[in-house]
């Protein structure tokens, strides 16, 4: 007869591999940080790339900065291949850059039309005529705003997550308490929980614990609370895009629209879609392209191969990139791939790494190996 009890097992030849650790660190050779004056302070640049290439201008969310908000994308394989033909401006608004100081108590913050004026300062500062905008959540409503009032100097456009309204009182609401718990008690358990929803969604846990735990880590630790509280302030205050479609051809040479190629996308899981559809509905669909990225929320981090095959695909269309062929783009893999193996034989010679925000640094997305195509 079977025995119910079950038999010892001896397990032989298996080695205990940990995860590789994931940092947001600011120590990275390829990017170079250059603070650019402007009529309302000053902002943090990082540049990454040959500055003699076409410029890919990004600019942040709430609660993040170029590190956290874009390294891990731009570190992505398929990325490496794509910006080998341009070159990265990396915006941060003012005092979101990471170590920095607290604001001066009477220092006024820009409004989202006011940070949107000062990405001329950085164009002016760098030399650069136009420029293909990335934005996400924030970041992408301050270069909607740039957009419509200098159309001549973004080529291009790629919004996440993007706002055309103004707020409403639910969102105006919880903002507000989040501004007063940050200026009077910092990162509280109410702020972290709304910042967390607000770049992921609900069921992240469910989805994926490591990165949760690395961005709850580094909201903790990392972002400047009352800076914070100024930048969502001026968020909430921002003023409708007034965007309106007009169908007439008579009449589209005077309408108040994005008049650039542009790709709206959002996350299924993000609690930004409604947002998204608003704005789709709103813009030139001869221009535009709305696009919804399934079983996620935050699809930088994600689902950063699905982003990076539209975003190639999106320039292609537009003329700037040739098609990347299977051999290159396999070179590519390959040379990562390498590149890892490095590392994690490396990693083998040392003590296992501990998991914390303040020793991870982002080489290759961990859950690349994950997405679903």
């Amino acid at each position: 007869m079977p025995s119910d009890s079950m038999d010892d097992i001896e397990l032989r030849n298996i080695q205990l591999q940990f995860p590789q650790a994931r940092t947001m660190s600011r120590e990275d050779s390829q990017l170079h940080e250059e603070r650019v004056e402007t009529g309302r302070g000053s902002v943090v640049v990082a540049v990454q790339g040959n500055r003699s290439r076409p410029a890919i201008l990004t600019y942040h969310d709430l609660g993040l900065n170029y590190v956290s908000g874009y390294q891990t994308f731009f570190n992505y394989i398929d990325m490496r291949a794509l910006l080998e033909n341009f070159c990265v401006y990396h915006v941060t608004a003012p005092g979101q850059e990471e170590g920095a100081p607290t604001l001066p108590e009477d220092f006024v913050y820009p409004t989202m039309d006011e940070l949107s004026d000062q990405l001329s300062f950085v164009l002016s500062h760098f030399g650069l005529r136009s420029v293909i905008g990335f934005g996400v959540g924030a970041g992408a409503n301050v270069l909607a705003r740039y957009a419509l009032a200098h159309p001549g100097k973004i080529e291009a456009l790629c919004i996440i997550n993007c706002v055309s309204t103004q707020a409403g009182w639910i969102e105006w609401g919880y903002q507000k308490l989040n501004t007063r718990h940050l200026r009077s008690k910092g990162m509280t358990q109410g702020v972290l929980d709304y910042l967390m929803w607000h770049h992921f969604g609900r069921g992240t846990e469910e989805r994926n614990h490591d990165l949760v735990q690395v961005y709850r880590n580094y909201f903790e630790r990392h972002v400047n609370p009352t800076n914070l509280a100024l930048f969502i302030d001026s968020y909430i205050r921002r003023t409708d895009l007034n965007i309106v479609r007009e169908m007439d051809p008579g009449r589209k040479n005077n309408t108040h629209t994005l008049s650039m190629p542009v790709i709206n996308i959002t996350g299924a899981l993000s609690p930004h879609v409604d947002d998204t559809v608003t704005l789709n509905g709103r813009l030139d669909p001869t221009n535009s392209t709305w696009m919804k990225i399934q079983d996620c929320g935050m699809v930088l981090e994600e689902q950063p191969a699905k982003v990076s095959e539209a975003f190639r695909l999106f320039l292609q269309g537009q003329g700037y990139v040739a098609p990347l062929t299977e051999n290159k783009m396999a070179n590519y893999r390959r040379a990562s791939l390498e590149a890892l193996d490095v590392v994690s034989k490396l990693q083998t010679q040392t003590p296992a790494p501990h998991w914390s925000a303040s020793n991870i640094n982002i080489t290759e997305n961990p859950i690349s190996e994950a997405v679903v195509c």
